[in-house]
């Protein structure tokens, strides 16, 4: 039987974000002859997301404990035995494309974003931590934080569509959960309150907007398309829907759109600040 190759069409529905990657980074070869090597091997010598992913993520982490071929067949393990991390990696890019106003093609999150590198290195470090391969995902941890400035503990339970954007200083403790639909600022902390052990971690909902340099501490729940101003400590639960602001945080009025973390307008965030 003949071999048929898909059409377009066909290529689209099978990963419309894999194609709009390759076909966007084709155009870039043309423009930029300088960065073709690196835009082949990166991106248009691999057939799929997930290989580029993890060859791409695998330079990164690059260590002379661990190197690059070794951190890449962990990687591919982890992306095979689970595919969810292969469709968060593709959430993630989308969510990245909607809210990032510095963001105008797919590619570039995936090439260049460390927020977003920083994230699907975690979704790697996580999968290695349930299956009690606790050692090697602590060193996913420590290589992520040395690499791009982000801290997120392997057991932390992180959704899909998240944004960290610019990412840095951004910290994670064991116990927390970031749902879906979370936009988090740079160097923002879920930390605990002290030496406390157990579930002492915030639980973040869906569609929250957590402005940069804040910090939330303790195991308090953050409700679903709540935003939390720049610089705010808080150390309470906050109700969903909310907008809350100051050292120590309080509620002060409703948050400024139904999805704050998708419609990413702080506007409303600055204006708080300026009045505290």
């Amino acid at each position: 039987m003949e071999n048929v190759k898909p059409s377009t069409d066909q290529v689209d529905q099978l990963d419309p974000i894999w194609d709009a990657i390759r076909r966007d980074v084709a155009v870039q070869v043309e423009r930029e002859p300088i960065l073709a090597s690196f835009l082949h091997a990166t991106i248009l010598n691999h057939a799929t997301l997930e290989s580029a992913l993890s060859f791409h993520l695998a330079n990164k982490l690059d260590s002379p404990v661990a190197q690059a071929l070794l951190i890449r067949e962990v990687i591919d393990e982890a992306l095979t035995a689970d595919p969810s991390i292969g469709a968060a990696a593709r959430a993630d890019l989308a969510a990245i494309e909607q809210r990032d106003s510095a963001c105008h093609s797919l590619y570039e999150p995936f090439l260049f974003f460390k927020g977003y590198h920083a994230l699907q290195a975690w979704r790697v470090a996580h999968w290695l931590w349930q299956q009690q391969r606790r050692s090697l995902s602590l060193f996913i941890q420590h290589r992520i934080s040395v690499v791009f400035g982000v801290d997120i503990h392997p057991a932390a339970e992180l959704g899909q569509g998240i944004l960290l954007d610019h990412a840095t200083g951004i910290v994670i403790g064991e116990t927390a959960v970031v749902e879906d639909n979370v936009s988090i600022m740079q160097s923002v902390t879920l930390g605990g309150t002290g030496k406390e052990s157990g579930d002492r971690h915030p639980k973040v909902r869906c569609g929250v907007l957590i402005g940069a340099g804040s910090k939330i501490l303790g195991n308090i729940e953050i409700g679903a398309c709540s935003q939390i101003a720049s610089g705010s400590v808080v150390l309470k639960p906050v109700p969903e829907k909310s907008l809350v602001a100051g050292v120590p945080a309080k509620v002060i009025g409703t948050a400024s759109c139904d999805q704050p973390a998708i419609s990413m307008n702080q506007t409303a965030i600055s204006q708080v600040d300026q009045l505290r």
